[in-house]
Order: C-alpha cells, then structure tokens, then sequence
C-alpha cells in the first residue's frame, strides 16, 4: 500500500472490528424504514399488553389467607372468578366493542393529524392515529382492562368470603 491509498473495503469498520458501516444512503433508508416498523410493532404490542391485562382482587392478609398460603388463595380467587363470568355472563357485548374501536379511531385520527401537521404530512398522520386508535378500542373493548363490573365484582367478592378470604379492593 503506497501513500496516499485506501485498504480494501472488507466490510470492518475503520476499528478493525468485525460490523459494518451502516453510513451510506441505502442503509439510512433500510433503517429508518424499519425504524418505522419497529416502532408500529412496539405501539401493538405494547396495546395488546395493556388490552389483556386483567383486574383481579386484592386480599387481605388475614389468618385464612396465611393459613392457606398465597398460591391457594389465588386459585380460590381464579375458581371465584370463573364461576362469576359462568353465572354473571357476557359484561361485554358486541356494541360495547363497537363503540370502542369507533371511539379509538377517532381519538386517534384527531391525535396522528395534530402530529402529522408537526412534521407536514396530515393525512398520513390521521390515517396512522386513526388505525392505531381503532386496534387500541378493539382491544380495550375485547379484552377490557377495566374492572370487571360491579355484579361481576360483588359475585367475585361474596364467593371469597365464603372462603374466609377478604377482598380490599381490585388491581
């Protein structure tokens, strides 16, 4: 190698180590594309996590609870719960559901416009606040991480206490 030349491109970074130079035009595209797609990947998964999370009561610690033991307890609390939604049936209907994902596409369409102004690009931005704003209903109205309601609720309650357990309050 004489002066002034250049070693052979070998894929190295300029350290010697062996990953690659993401510097050129073509790999800011390929990145910044799949930033994009990480980012929307992450937003769902993220809403599907919230959608699934379900509230369940808190227990007391009272003598039957430390007889039992915690792992009893909760699956007297699971066995409480189970035969509430068996008796109480269906605290979510299919307009319930409905009105949720309506209810989410438009908060969300209003909220990617206001961001899509920022940067110049209202209508994407509406059109991706919109989709990610109806899959946020849809899930909240699925899977409903509200509390159960109240019937479901004092059913749950009334059957741990027939157990000696006692109920606080939902988390």
């Amino acid at each position: 190698m004489g002066a002034g030349s250049r070693p052979a491109d070998t894929g190295r970074a300029a350290t010697g180590h062996a990953c690659r130079n993401f510097t050129g035009p073509r790999y800011q595209r390929l990145s910044s594309s799949t930033l994009r797609t990480r980012e929307i990947v992450l937003a769902l998964a993220a809403l599907a996590a919230a959608g699934c999370a379900t509230q369940r009561p808190v227990l007391y610690p009272n003598p039957a609870l430390e007889e039992r033991g915690v792992a009893a307890a909760q699956r007297d609390v699971d066995e409480c719960m189970a035969r509430a939604e068996a008796y109480v049936k269906g605290t979510g209907s299919a307009g319930e559901v409905a009105a949720h994902t309506v209810g989410g596409a438009a908060a969300g369409g209003v909220v990617g416009a206001a961001g899509g102004a920022v940067v110049g690009e209202v209508g994407r931005g509406a059109g991706v606040g919109a989709a990610t704003g109806a899959t946020a209903g849809l899930l909240r109205g699925l899977f409903g991480a509200q509390r159960p309601d109240r019937v479901t609720r004092a059913f749950v309650e009334r059957c741990l206490r027939e157990r000696g357990l006692e109920p606080i309050g939902w988390r």
